[in-house]
């Protein structure tokens, strides 16, 4: 059975998260660009670790969600791909991907704005239990 919102192929969830990622990018840079400005932070500066933590939360939250998505997604993405090449991409696990992009949404959001820890820890770990579903039905498959 087709589910017509979701569409036909796994690859779709990962486009939608490249995507979103991408979304981030840009709200990193319209926010650390200005308060680097304003806190008179020259860019050559940023080459040091640590040197942009005088940057307000808000700005610094936004751009800690980027680098948290390019860490456990990319086990999603690699799923993702497996599951396409080894066609284990029936609406469950179309569903499981969806639901997951969902779930790194709401993070992101929640991190890039009131960031309360223990709701993102929640959503971190609901992320992780999907990506261990999805696993589970692709070992299942190998089998």
């Amino acid at each position: 059975m087709h589910i017509p919102f979701l569409g036909n192929s796994i690859l779709n969830p990962a486009l939608a998260m490249i995507t979103w990622t991408l979304i981030m990018w840009v709200w990193m840079y319209a926010t650390r660009l200005p308060a680097m400005s304003k806190a008179k932070i020259d860019p050559q500066d940023a080459a040091h670790p640590g040197s942009l933590n005088v940057l307000p939360a808000g700005a610094r939250r936004v751009a800690d969600n980027y680098n948290h998505l390019h860490e456990q997604p990319t086990i999603f993405y690699a799923l993702m791909f497996y599951s396409h090449i080894v066609g284990v991409s029936d609406n469950l696990n179309i569903l499981l991907a969806w639901s997951y992009v969902g779930v790194r949404v709401l993070h992101s959001l929640l991190q890039a704005t009131v960031n309360i820890v223990l709701i993102r820890f929640l959503l971190f770990v609901a992320s992780a239990l999907i990506l261990v579903a999805i696993t589970a039905r692709n070992i299942t498959f190998a089998l």
